[in-house]
């Protein structure tokens, strides 16, 4: 059931009034911060003051309620538009206070929206770009959600405010040619189309016509006056009514109501000072003080804010009479909750992979996983840029989702890698999924932008990267990473792992799944590995970052090698060849080095050991090894691009070889 359009709410405050109390708010925050946007709050106040009051469904009271619409304020740097709505519709989070705390330390009201900061903001929108592709997730997300559990429980829109900025950035274009494609016909976005970017008019830069582009993307497209709310109104109606998503370039001068600097570059980043803004309110006819909003305009928009209490009520209801099971798995998978028989469903997995041992790449011990957890997790939804056969993410279970049939598990992205990682940053926001995308692990760079939001955010998404290294062979060092292991080690609250074997991979999927808390990344090898891992235990080793895999015969060990992935297996042959020539050396397989080192000081010194020598081997360059290994550590890796040849003549060219790490362990240990 969807809110009525309510048009005798502004009878007694006129539209105009109502929004000019977010133009001021805008200013004045803005004026007191002496930082910020007050451009795009000016000028798209009308759009939001009609969408707010008439159209979106949302409840300030309860800011997570599943089936309230989403508003996407993807030109984040506009951030006070959403705040001053947050506080005149009644969110808790934005009070007055908090806005007179605009842009300051510790305050709920930080420079761009952070959702893990603000109750009623969606998504956090600092690179532009970001919202209106993490908003294709949301839509998908809530139409994959309807047919599962029906339009009773699931029926919402996404709305977005997108500037020009926006829409000059590649990932938009990925963005609306998936929606498009899928006919997500509950996404609605505002194109907040004033001609102005940073540098002047956006003539000097831009001459696309955004509404033939969308359009050839197979969306509704319309051009309107965004200063006139009944024009607003009714471009509503109809693209609530259409089959397809809706562009909606709305026509607004940036700083609205500025005397000397409204449509100007002048009005986008910078306060407007005391002598423009009084100038500013004299202009809109605000008679008001700074931060002042009068009873009337106030009381409006709170009856704006409780206008969809009904209608919460009515699906507070039609909710509750469902059948109790129905319910608790739609609460829990909202909520992000593993299921309870998860982990006994991983460790049946690891007990079967011990008792039939198997050489496979971990790309495909990825998918035998899968064919396990895809059943025991039903809210993993799966896909892949474009690569499913090298990617192994296609289960034999999963239906595929196609233009207006949602009620599958896999998602054909096209060649989108940007695009998919911010759809799926949408779907985990949203609710009710657990989004894991593939492609190649050197394509991280294409995806590093969304990987970054998912992190700083705590979005628990989980990207499927193979063809992991220099292992990758033919296709030469354009295809095979050799430094993003490091720099993705580097980024906060992302844990990287990159598996040696089947086991490991069940036990890196086995993490991805139970980390809520944010990203998971699976560094996933081309080629045929050996399984390193041959006794059953029931804890998760790869879960601390490293282990011992194999300790050293004969007492005390002389040198410990440490390996990740593929090269575990030569840090074991490394070990065979140096016990022959009688020196005693260990084997710790280090899945997640970012995690180790994130470890307490005593697990650290007690897996890294005693051991004078310490060796490190990775296809990979050295970057953040130190920490274990120490500056006069051995390392055995790339320092390097890689090359074009089968993978084992890579491995030989570079020198990264069983014997290249017995040389470094006994140069070493005589020195």
């Amino acid at each position: 059931m969807q809110p009525q359009p309510d048009v005798q709410m502004t009878h007694s405050v006129e539209h105009r009034r109502l929004a000019n109390a977010i133009r001021a708010l805008a200013m004045d925050a803005v004026d007191k911060a002496n930082s910020g946007h007050p451009g795009l709050p000016m000028g798209a106040a009308d759009i939001a003051t009609v969408l707010f009051t008439r159209y979106l469904k949302f409840d300030p009271k309860a800011p997570n309620w599943s089936d309230r619409d989403r508003f996407v304020l993807s030109a984040g740097h506009g951030s006070m538009l959403l705040y001053a709505l947050l506080y005149l519709t009644g969110y808790d989070s934005v009070s007055l206070d908090d806005i007179k705390k605009f842009r300051q330390l510790h305050s709920t009201t930080p420079g761009h929206p952070e959702n893990f900061i603000t109750a009623g903001v969606e998504t956090t929108t600092g690179p532009l770009g970001q919202g209106i592709a993490t908003s294709v997730g949301m839509a998908l997300a809530e139409r994959m959600l309807a047919a599962e559990y029906g339009d009773d429980l699931v029926s919402h829109h996404t709305y977005v405010l997108a500037s020009d900025g926006d829409l000059m950035e590649g990932v938009s274009q990925e963005a609306i040619a998936l929606a498009g494609h899928l006919r997500l016909s509950k996404l609605i976005v505002f194109h907040d189309d004033n001609g102005i970017s940073i540098d002047g008019p956006l003539s000097l830069a831009d001459s696309v016509d955004q509404v033939k582009r969308f359009e050839a993307a197979g969306w509704n497209a319309m051009r309107i006056d965004g200063h006139d709310p009944e024009a607003i109104a009714a471009a509503i109606d109809q693209a609530q009514k259409s089959d397809r998503p809706t562009l909606i370039a709305c026509r607004t001068v940036i700083g609205f109501g500025s005397p000397n600097r409204a449509g100007t570059s002048k009005a986008h980043g910078e306060p407007l000072g005391a002598t423009e803004l009084a100038a500013a309110k004299a202009q809109l006819g605000w008679e008001y003080g700074p931060f002042e909003v009068p009873d009337d305009i106030l009381n409006a928009w709170r009856a704006a804010g409780a206008r969809n209490n009904a209608v919460h009520q009515a699906w507070t209801a039609r909710f509750a009479a469902q059948p109790e099971a129905r319910r608790a798995e739609f609460e829990r998978r909202v909520n992000h909750i593993v299921p309870a028989g998860f982990d006994t469903a991983i460790d049946g997995l690891k007990r079967n992979l011990i008792a039939n041992p198997q050489t496979v790449a971990t790309r495909k011990a990825s998918e035998i996983a899968l064919d396990a957890i895809t059943v025991a997790v039903p809210e993993l939804i799966l896909g892949s840029a474009d690569l499913t056969p090298s990617n192994n993410t296609k289960t034999k279970n999963l239906k595929e989702i196609s233009p207006g049939d949602f009620a599958g598990r896999y998602i054909h992205y096209g060649i989108r890698e940007h695009g998919m990682a911010a759809a799926m940053n949408g779907m985990a926001l949203h609710g009710g999924f657990r989004p894991a995308g593939a492609t190649f692990f050197v394509f991280t760079d294409y995806c590093r932008p969304s990987i970054r939001i998912a992190a700083l955010s705590g979005i628990p998404a989980i990207y499927v990267m193979t063809h992991d290294s220099i292992g990758l062979g033919e296709d030469g060092p354009t295809h095979q990473p050799v430094e993003h292991l490091a720099s993705l080690r580097a980024m906060p609250n992302l844990a990287v792992f990159r598996p040696a074997d089947t086991v490991e991979t069940a036990e890196a999927w086995q993490i991805a799944i139970n980390r809520t808390s944010g990203p998971t990344l699976l560094a996933l090898s081309r080629q045929n590995l050996p399984q390193v891992r041959h006794d059953h235990v029931q804890e998760n080793l790869s879960a601390a970052g490293a282990y011992e895999l194999a300790p050293a015969d004969g007492g005390k060990a002389e040198a410990t090698i440490f390996a990740s992935g593929s090269e575990v297996e030569l840090a074991l042959a490394a070990r065979e060849q140096l016990k022959a020539q009688g020196v005693a050396a260990r084997v710790v397989s280090v899945p997640s080095l970012d995690v180790f080192l994130e470890q307490p000081e005593d697990v650290r010194k007690a897996v890294i050991g005693d051991a004078p020598v310490r060796v490190a081997v990775e296809a990979g360059v050295r970057f953040g090894w130190d920490a274990v290994i120490g500056e006069n550590g051995g390392f055995v890796g790339m320092s390097s691009f890689g090359a074009s040849a089968p993978y084992k003549e890579v491995y030989k060219n570079f020198g990264v070889t069983a014997e290249a790490v017995v040389d470094a362990v006994l140069k070493r240990r005589n020195a």
